[in-house]
């Protein structure tokens, strides 16, 4: 058996994960989301102003079908188009329409077949750093650097009922929200000034959501990884 270990950062202690209860416009829509990180679980359960909990969990991966977007075949593209189609963005420009049009028509992956998704977080500010790459502000490079900014690592999504029924509560570990409430908002304050100095240093050279559109980029471009 092929095992791992899977931390739930929550305001509580959750000893048996419903997939009824996901928020449809998460990351990647419906499902139960974890880090293998024990302190990023730690503050996301500090989201609000109580203490939390960080559930600790086994999942069995044996017979699951799992999408891991950042396998050699997949690229930051694949990743940017499941967040569009799933998270709430307003398209205020044309750049931005076109943009979302062909992120969709190329990129968009068909998700229906895993039971499991591994790929970015995208916490709201790394959220802004999508629209601004959609906005045509930032590169590709910029994008993928600013990604990679805050160590958010990787988020397991179980997204059907058969992974759910692979996934075991190991223990809940009380997170006090006085100690990890402000490591959360370090992380998204450095985040963001990384990002504003990303935006600072200009890449002149690099490859905008512009150029892929009027280039017709595809997925086995090389200059996409």
């Amino acid at each position: 058996m092929n095992k791992i270990t899977l931390y739930h950062g929550s305001p509580e202690r959750v000893e048996q994960p419903l997939l009824a209860k996901g928020k449809l416009t998460n990351d990647y829509g419906q499902g139960f989301y974890c880090t293998e990180k024990l302190e990023l679980a730690k503050e996301w359960a500090s989201a609000g102003n109580n203490n939390g909990v960080a559930n600790c969990y086994e999942l069995d991966t044996d017979g699951l079908e799992i999408l891991n977007l950042s396998a050699p075949q997949y690229t930051i593209l694949h990743w940017l188009a499941l967040l569009m189609k799933y998270r709430t963005i307003r398209l205020s420009t044309p750049i931005m329409k076109q943009a979302h049009a062909y992120l969709m028509e190329h990129f968009l992956l068909d998700i229906s077949q895993y039971d499991v998704i591994i790929g970015y977080r995208a916490d709201d500010s790394y959220f802004s750093f999508a629209r601004a790459f959609v906005s045509n502000e930032i590169s590709l490079h910029q994008l993928s650097r600013a990604m990679k900014l805050g160590e958010l690592g990787e988020q397991f999504v179980l997204k059907t009922q058969k992974a759910f029924d692979r996934i075991r509560f190991v223990s809940g570990i009380e997170v006090a929200n006085a100690v990890y409430a402000p490591l959360r908002q370090k992380r998204d304050d450095s985040a963001r000034a990384a990002y504003r100095a990303e935006l600072e240093a200009e890449d002149l050279s690099g490859l905008f959501i512009r150029d892929i559109i009027k280039e017709g980029i595809l997925p086995d471009d090389p200059r996409l990884q």
